[in-house]
C-alpha cells in the first residue's frame, strides 16, 4: 500500500492510493477504484486493499485534487454538503474521466494492457466509471458501478462500451427504481443487480446504511465479473 502521483493527459498531477496483489507479476488484472463524494478516505483505501488481497492491482485516484488536495470527508451532513459541492459543482465529468484514465493507464502498463483493467466506482464514482467506459473505452476492459448517482440524468447521451455490472439497493431513494430502469434500457448489455432492503451506500461499513448481506453478495459478484472479463481473450 503506497501513495503515488499520477499525471492526467492535460498535465494535471493528482495523488492516488495504490495496493498490489501478493504476487504483482501474476495479478488477475487492474482495478481503478473510483471514490464517493467523500474523497479517497479510509473506506476507499480499504476497498483498494481488498482488491489487492483478492489478487488484483488497484489504484484509487484522488479526483478532488483538481479542487482541493487531500480531501477526506466524514459521513455526516457537513461532509455530504462539501462533497456534493465539489463533485457536482466544481468538477466536470470529463476532468474526472481524465483522472480515472490516468490511473487505468498506470495499471495497464503493469498488468498487460487496457483490456485487463476495470473500473469500480461508488455513488458519484459509479457515475464516473460509467462515463469513462463511454468516453474513454479504449482504456478499460470492464466496469462495475455501485449505486451510480445521477447517471440517469447526467449520462443521458453516454453509451457504455464495455461489459458493465450495476449494483443498487431497492431502498435507494437517490437512485429510484425508475432511474434503474432507465439505465437498464439505455445500456441493455448491463448486468443489473437489485438488493432487497439495501439503501444508498450499502457497501460502506462506515455508513449507517451499510448492509452486510448485500455488500458481501455484491463483492462476490464483482470479483467474479472482473475476473471473467479481465482475463478473457475475447
Amino acid at each position: 500500500m503506497v501513495d503515488i502521483t499520477l499525471t492526467a493527459a492535460d498535465g494535471h498531477a493528482l495523488s492516488a492510493y495504490r495496493a498490489d496483489a501478493p504476487d504483482p507479476t501474476h495479478a488477475i488484472g487492474g482495478v481503478v477504484v473510483v471514490q464517493e463524494i467523500f474523497g479517497v478516505n479510509a473506506h476507499i483505501r480499504s476497498v483498494v486493499d481488498r482488491f489487492a488481497a483478492a489478487g488484483f492491482s488497484a489504484i484509487a485516484p484522488a479526483l478532488f485534487d483538481r479542487s482541493e488536495v487531500g480531501v477526506e470527508l466524514p459521513y455526516d451532513l457537513d461532509g455530504m454538503t462539501k462533497g456534493r459541492g465539489i463533485a457536482w459543482g466544481e468538477l466536470s465529468i470529463d476532468d474526472a474521466v481524465a483522472d480515472v484514465t490516468a490511473a487505468a493507464d498506470a495499471l495497464a502498463a503493469d498488468v498487460g494492457g487496457a483490456s485487463r483493467v476495470g473500473a469500480v466506482g461508488f455513488c458519484y464514482g459509479g457515475m464516473v466509471a460509467c462515463a469513462a467506459a463511454s468516453r474513454a473505452p479504449d482504456h478499460l476492459g470492464a466496469v462495475v458501478a455501485y449505486y451510480p448517482s445521477q447517471s440517469a440524468k447526467v449520462l443521458a447521451d453516454d453509451r457504455v462500451q464495455r461489459p458493465l455490472m450495476i449494483h443498487v439497493g431497492d431502498q435507494d431513494q437517490g437512485i429510484p427504481s425508475a432511474d434503474v430502469d432507465t439505465l437498464a434500457a439505455r445500456w441493455p448489455h448491463a448486468e443489473v443487480h437489485r438488493y432487497v432492503g439495501a439503501d444508498h451506500g450499502f457497501n460502506c461499513d462506515l455508513r449507517s446504511s451499510y448492509h452486510a448481506e448485500a455488500s458481501a453478495l455484491a463483492w462476490e459478484r464483482t470479483l467474479a465479473f472482473l475476473t471473467a472479463h479481465l482475463t478473457s481473450e475475447a
